[in-house]
């Protein structure tokens, strides 16, 4: 284990201490005057995973030949004419994402059929042996432009089988794929994230051979090395797969995480072996492990329709803005991020059922989030760190991710209360840990104050990124949030109320 993951991902211990001093940095005298920072917990994110965990909410699209053909994985025998959008759009997808709140864009750029939405120097099979554009379109180049235009992160999948290829299976291949993701990464501007999925191997057309090919997935691509390449080309990336090593695959794709969903994580190979894509246990990422060896949390990634690609069969089929609300709670709201594919027409446009689902969406958030009911609220900790302003228990109602309040160091079950200014109804909680000391927490509970006693209405595990509750109406002045469980003082970042109206 030790070594598969020491190309990829750097030691923890080494990589908390330089975010501790950078975090002592970020709140200025904290730690040289005043009480010292609390020492990390266990694994803590890198600069590219806390990057990673602020986007929560993005974008996948599946584009390509299988749009044309109706299918969801192509043979790899597809004429290259058969991709020909009529009217794509690239500043029309950006912007249904960009105004539905999505913060970044991953982009199939090769399927497992082995088409290439660029024109890469190291096939036919591409967009410049179709007719689209007379062979002149680069939909990576389009979309990664207009991401950057209206605000969004740019995301690549190359799949790792290719059904195409010739070479698949033989060493050749695995060269190509590196070439290939070389010109993904080095010509299209800043890259966030690189998805590698597990499907490996399989029948297939194989330049005209027809047959079925398998691999040893556990070695044929030397993940260590390949991942090594695409660090060495865009540093800040980060890498999915079930397998990480940076963010892992919760399990499913039905748009749920677990309940708790940990941040940390120890991917386990199958039968013993090394975990590699398409290799691990993945079921154990819809949990994740609160004794895990790495930092490594999950994204959940689930599609608008019953299909990844569209298919126009199925504009009747698109999720309404209630369903993915629901995907959102029990996704970003357990410490996960979201990751929903909307797939472009054969226009090479958003279809407008999932552009109506979309902007509903996104209405549906802004009445919930908008306003923090707790906004002028006092804090009144049971304890602060050191008396230290940098601590306070005020710091969980700026809407600011770099403050938290803290304990002292043997109060690991301290409680935080919000007095508010009049008695309010709420149905939401919002609950952040300041995520570069590590995730802290295992148990808190939240109590409202009524007929003379406190009484308590929402428990839980695990904190992380961000978890929300969503119940019944709750009217109080006074609401309180208490650490049931936690092996060291905690650090909350946020403690929010918010009502959803429905």
């Amino acid at each position: 284990m030790k070594h598969f993951f020491s190309a990829g991902v750097r030691r923890q211990p080494p990589l908390g201490r330089s975010l501790q001093a950078a975090a002592m940095l970020c709140l200025g005298v904290a730690g040289l005057v005043g009480a010292p920072l609390p020492k990390p917990y266990g694994p803590v994110p890198s600069p590219g995973q806390l990057a990673w965990h602020n986007l929560e909410l993005y974008g996948f699209v599946h584009f390509t030949v299988n749009t044309f053909t109706d299918k969801e994985w192509g043979y790899g025998d597809e004429s290259e004419n058969s991709f020909n959008p009529t009217d794509f759009n690239a500043d029309q997808i950006a912007r249904t994402f960009q105004e539905a709140g999505l913060k970044a864009l991953i982009l199939t750029c090769k399927h497992h059929d082995g088409f290439c939405l660029w024109p890469s120097q190291f096939t036919k099979h591409s967009v410049k042996n179709s007719s689209w554009k007379e062979g002149r379109g680069d939909v990576v180049r389009e979309l990664s432009e207009a991401c950057r235009r209206h605000g969004l992160q740019f995301g690549v999948y190359l799949s790792p089988w290719d059904r195409n290829h010739a070479e698949y299976g033989r060493p050749a291949y695995v060269d190509y794929y590196r070439q290939q993701l070389r010109e993904l990464l080095t010509q299209y501007g800043t890259v966030s994230e690189l998805w590698c999925d597990g499907a490996n191997g399989g029948d297939g057309f194989y330049g005209g051979a027809r047959e079925t090919r398998k691999i040893d997935a556990s070695k044929y691509y030397d993940w260590k090395a390949t991942w090594a390449l695409a660090y060495q080309l865009q540093p800040k990336l980060v890498v999915f797969s079930d397998a990480g090593p940076q963010i892992r695959w919760v399990g499913n794709e039905s748009g749920e995480a677990g309940d708790p969903c940990w941040a940390t994580y120890t991917p386990h190979g199958l039968k013993g072996a090394e975990p590699a894509p398409g290799l691990t246990e993945y079921r154990e990422g819809f949990h994740g492990h609160r004794d895990g060896q790495f930092w490594m949390p999950a994204e959940v990634d689930v599609s608008i329709r019953p299909g990844w690609f569209y298919h126009a069969a199925e504009d009747a089929r698109v999720r309404t803005p209630e369903n993915l609300l629901k995907l959102y709670f029990q996704s970003v709201g357990r410490g996960a991020s979201l990751l929903l594919n909307v797939p472009p027409d054969r226009r090479g446009q958003i279809h407008e059922n999932d552009v109506a689902a979309l902007r509903g969406f996104k209405q549906r958030l802004d009445a919930i989030f908008t306003d923090n009911l707790a906004a002028g609220a006092q804090a009144v900790p049971s304890n602060v760190r050191g008396q230290d302003r940098q601590f306070s228990a005020d710091n969980v109602l700026d809407s600011d991710r770099e403050t938290f309040w803290s304990t002292e160091d043997g109060i690991t079950q301290p409680a935080l209360e919000l007095r508010l200014a009049r008695e309010t109804t709420f149905n939401v909680l919002s609950l952040r840990e300041y995520l570069p000391l590590g995730q802290r927490v295992d148990e808190w509970a939240v109590d409202r104050w009524g007929n003379g006693q406190w009484i308590e209405f929402a428990r839980g595990q695990a904190i992380g990124n961000r978890r929300l509750w969503r119940g019944e109406n709750q009217t109080t002045s006074r609401v309180r949030l208490r650490v049931v469980k936690a092996p060291v003082c905690p650090a909350i970042a946020e403690f929010s109320l918010h009502f959803d109206p429905k």
